[in-house]
């Protein structure tokens, strides 16, 4: 039996998933003929109170047309320093939209009004303009941590008072919903453009969707289209997310409990020097002096379980729905044991 935890993109469609992707309705989503497609758009764009939305098959995608649509070259963005527009996505602020970076360290990944006004450039010939805030809920490198509502209309404030976009990177905004208990049709308020992805949390195989107003789509769906992402009988792939939202979205609570208790257990350890703050799916830790994560990684396999180095000294562990409690117990009985291992060696 095999332990992932790498991401929790690696789940697999339950059979009742399949089920409803072989049942679904389809057409050629670029003549605009999907129905599932159509069907997935407008009960994301429901669920977040916004008017309208646009299936891609990627979170990169959904972030990148946002950016795109949001700004000219030569405008510069802000963002925290541990951003998934800034560090996993290849580059493309700067290919696909011909814009600069202006970076801040938030806590846990998380910015401030504060943060966001230190950033803003002056109306000047010698420098970008900028143009738009992009906020990440839950933070991947902050541990999954999510913002309080209040915070996230301070930015806006902040934002609107300087003319400026604000676009939220959402790929696990529905762990943020479950942790927090906030209103979902919130964020719809607070955003000009918000990526949701599908393939996450809630486990559908492909797909995320952009969010914004009509006008907002109505580019998108150009820029979707240079990008390559037209799809044609996407309903099968629509099909699944829209079951994993009728279904899938409440059980993330277990996926939170699953991941509190490892962060308990690692604490614990001999081989881990801290743990990030559990707020959702997502378990950082760093490992003490002397220890490296390919000693680790290597270790985990020896028992069957995968993970993700996570910087110089950080792995990442990720909780989902192919991660269950007896998958648990395995792992916290590995853990256990290769602390022990090292506690009567000479590594630390």
């Amino acid at each position: 039996m095999i332990i992932d935890l790498r991401s929790d993109t690696v789940t697999k469609p339950t059979e009742a998933m399949l089920a409803a992707m072989m049942q679904a309705k389809v057409g050629d989503d670029v003549f605009d003929e999907d129905p599932s497609v159509k069907q997935l758009e407008r009960k994301v764009a429901d669920y977040f109170g916004m008017e309208a939305g646009l299936f891609c098959p990627s979170g990169t995608m959904t972030n990148q047309i946002a950016l795109r649509i949001s700004t000219q070259p030569q405008d510069e963005i802000i963002c925290d320093v541990r951003s998934h527009i800034y560090n996993y996505e290849a580059g493309g602020i700067a290919y696909n939209s011909l814009v600069s970076v202006s970076l801040a360290n938030g806590h846990y990944g998380r910015l401030s009004a504060d943060d966001i006004t230190g950033c803003i450039r002056p109306d000047d010939v010698h420098a970008p303009n900028t143009s738009l805030v992009c906020l990440e809920n839950t933070v991947n490198k902050g541990g999954g941590s999510y913002y309080e509502m209040e915070n996230i209309k301070e930015i806006h404030a902040v934002a609107k008072a300087h003319n400026l976009n604000l676009h939220l990177d959402g790929a696990r905004l529905f762990n943020a919903l479950v942790a927090s208990g906030q209103d979902a049709k919130a964020y719809g308020k607070y955003f000009d453009t918000i990526s949701i992805c599908l393939s996450k949390g809630l486990g559908a195989p492909v797909g995320s969707v952009l969010l914004s107003d009509k006008e907002g789509i109505k580019r998108a769906n150009r820029v979707r289209k240079v990008f390559g992402g037209g799809m044609r009988q996407a309903g099968y792939l629509a099909a699944a997310g829209i079951y994993a939202l009728d279904h899938h979205v409440d059980r993330l609570s277990e996926d939170h409990r699953r991941a509190r208790i490892l962060g308990e257990v690692l604490v614990q350890q001999s081989f881990v020097k801290e743990v990030l703050p559990v707020a959702t799916n997502i378990v950082i830790f760093s490992l003490a002096t002397g220890l490296t994560p390919q000693w680790l990684l290597e270790e985990l396999l020896k028992y069957q379980i995968k993970a993700v180095p996570f910087g110089k000294e950080e792995v990442r562990f990720v909780t989902h729905l192919d991660f269950d409690d007896h998958m648990l117990t395995k792992t916290r009985q590995a853990l256990e044991e290769i602390s022990e291992v090292v506690m009567k060696s000479d590594k630390i």
